[in-house]
């Protein structure tokens, strides 16, 4: 004797409506299919000659009961929240009457990664829409540079503390910095215009392009091979006048010397950096100091903001417990 039996049919609303497992076409085909709402898959389901009926959730228990008497299975389409309270009531009621049916949660479709990508971006072109949040339409890219500076900073001292629970939040506002930016290039006036598609489209072409050993089936050396090719890669794709081309300015001041002196070293360029003793104002001379400083930190494979971080935290330590000594 076949055991009768309501199906839950949970699918991925960020899927297109047709894309359903074998086992979630074989059952809607062969048993009635009820709904708490018209939706794309309910009209996508009666055009393959499904039999769906839309019923008020409230009554829905009492319908799919019936629909299990006459045919011996029922189906009902649950919502994006699985329809918890449905689910609790159906479970309820066969509890106190045995025999009924037997209750089954099927997946006909499910979320693939990063779908809850489509819901950040979804949620940040709704705040960013007329009539959604007045602060976020009033920012430029020029408003928001201090934020995303501020965000990029907490998520690197999540790093440092080896927060990983907070770096996923720290990420979280990074990304929310990324969107929103998005979003506001796609007011921008013609010719000037992208969206947040074209950020992660161009991503994805230069991540297959400068990993040829990946996508294109080159062989894979060192991981100092694997770098040599991406620099060789990219020094390809963006014709530029200096090595120092493509350099953040705005970082900060250690770590741009840092970086400076890196890409010189790179092409073997031997510019020595000025003399403190050589300059006449006290500022150009301090900051001839700090850039020799810079420099031999590089020569003896340190890290000059590393360290100065450590030993200004170190100090911040020491001052906190000062505050606290009578």
């Amino acid at each position: 004797m076949t055991t009768a039996r309501i199906v839950l049919l949970v699918t991925s609303p960020r899927l297109p409506a047709g894309l359903l497992t074998a086992a979630a076409w074989d059952v809607v085909r062969s048993a009635p299919v009820l709904a708490g709402a018209e939706s794309e898959l309910t009209a996508v389901l009666r055009t393959v000659g499904a039999e769906v009926t839309v019923r008020a959730e409230g009554g829905a228990t009492q319908a799919l009961l019936d629909a299990v008497a006459a045919h011996g299975t029922a189906v009902w389409l649950a919502g994006p929240t699985g329809d918890e309270a449905l689910a609790r009531e159906l479970g309820l009621r066969l509890a106190r009457e045995p025999g009924l049916a037997e209750l089954e949660l099927m997946y006909g479709s499910w979320d693939p990664p990063g779908a809850r990508l489509l819901d950040a971006v979804a949620v940040m072109d709704r705040l960013a829409s007329p009539g959604g949040d007045p602060w976020k339409r009033s920012q430029t890219h020029r408003s928001l540079a201090g934020f995303l500076l501020e965000e990029c900073y907490e998520a690197y001292d999540a790093i440092s503390a080896d927060d990983t629970d907070a770096l996923r939040e720290e990420l979280g506002d990074v990304l929310l910095q990324v969107l929103l930016h998005a979003r506001l290039a796609e007011e921008l006036p013609d010719g000037r215009r992208w969206t947040v598609d074209d950020v992660a489209g161009g991503l994805v072409d230069k991540m297959v392009r400068r990993n040829p050993h990946v996508f294109s089936g080159e062989e894979a050396g060192s991981i100092e091979e694997i770098e040599a090719n991406w620099e060789r890669i990219k020094r390809a794709e963006k014709v530029r006048e200096s090595v120092l081309d493509g350099i953040a300015l705005s970082q900060p001041a250690l770590a741009l010397a840092a970086k400076v002196l890196d890409r010189a070293g790179r092409v073997g360029l031997a510019v020595p950096p000025p003399l403190a003793e050589s300059q006449v104002d006290p500022e150009a001379r301090l900051g001839a100091g700090l850039l020799a400083t810079v420099a031999a930190a590089r020569q003896a494979g340190l890290d000059p903001e590393a360290a100065l971080r450590r030993a200004t935290l170190a100090y911040a330590e020491a001052v906190r417990t000062a505050e606290q000594t009578p």
